[in-house]
């Protein structure tokens, strides 16, 4: 469990920020299938909110649900379901749902997310990966067992994934946004998939945005972001980003 987050680099602390009185926010990072690190961190989760027992406590998880680790299925299964009972709920999209998701829709994009990750997905779902050089049409045979191999109640889930959520002074968003645009003028694909550009801002964002999708040691905070992707499916440290009133801390599984 991390006590506090060593600063790695020289950027100031982020300036003061809030979550409304009365209620606690805890933040989990990518979780890529394994679900193991999941129920460990929702227990120390439900132990941690003993403390908070008359808060309004909310679960915001930061997206990349699936790929790499061997339970994606059953992590969405976990989620889809009330992760603890008394909590609210926030499921974002990261940026494997979307591939993943594309690779259903769209014939042509199965070779990338098999790349990223998509043969531990498949296999959790009981749908043989092709090989690495399959033929198209092999891979377009797996994307069609997979469709069917997927439950009607995970497509809705995965269907139902938000982009982004802001509470109090923070915003939650899979992998970051783009530095200088509005916050209501943000783009999807950024909100997924964008990284240098905004991992090197110094601007103020208007919020202080809490990410995951760039795997770091231990909590990356910088004075516009935290970023909490630990690299769960690696390292087994999945990460999660407690918030209440103007305090930060962090649970972890390591």
């Amino acid at each position: 469990m991390f006590g506090f987050a060593r600063k790695l680099w020289s950027d100031p602390e982020p300036t003061a920020s809030h979550v409304p009185r009365g209620v606690r926010v805890y933040a989990v990072g990518d979780i890529h299938g394994r679900l193991d690190l999941l129920d460990q961190l929702l227990a120390q989760i439900d132990r941690d909110a003993v403390s908070g027992a008359d808060l309004v406590k909310y679960l915001v998880f930061l997206g990349d649900y699936v790929d790499r680790g061997p339970d994606s299925a059953m992590v969405i299964e976990r989620l889809c379901r009330e992760p603890l009972p008394g909590f609210g709920a926030i499921h974002l999209r990261g940026n494997h749902e979307a591939a993943m998701m594309d690779f259903i829709e769209k014939p042509e994009a199965g070779p990338d997310w098999l790349e990223y990750g998509g043969r531990a997905t498949l296999a959790s779902y009981g749908v043989p990966a092709p090989a690495e050089d399959a033929p198209p049409e092999h891979v377009d045979e797996a994307r069609q067992r997979f469709a069917a191999a997927l439950p009607p109640h995970h497509r809705a889930f995965l269907a139902g994934l938000r982009s982004s959520v802001a509470i109090g002074d923070y915003l939650f968003v899979h992998a970051g946004i783009r530095p200088g645009l509005p916050l209501h003028r943000q783009r999807d694909e950024d909100l997924l998939w964008i990284r240098r550009e905004f991992l090197t801002s110094h601007l103020d964002h208007g919020k202080l945005v809490v990410h995951g999708h760039t795997i770091v040691e231990q909590p990356d905070i910088r004075s516009n972001r935290i970023g909490i992707d630990t690299g769960a499916y690696a390292s087994n440290r999945l990460t999660a980003l407690v918030l209440e009133g103007g305090e930060r801390r962090f649970l972890c599984t390591v």
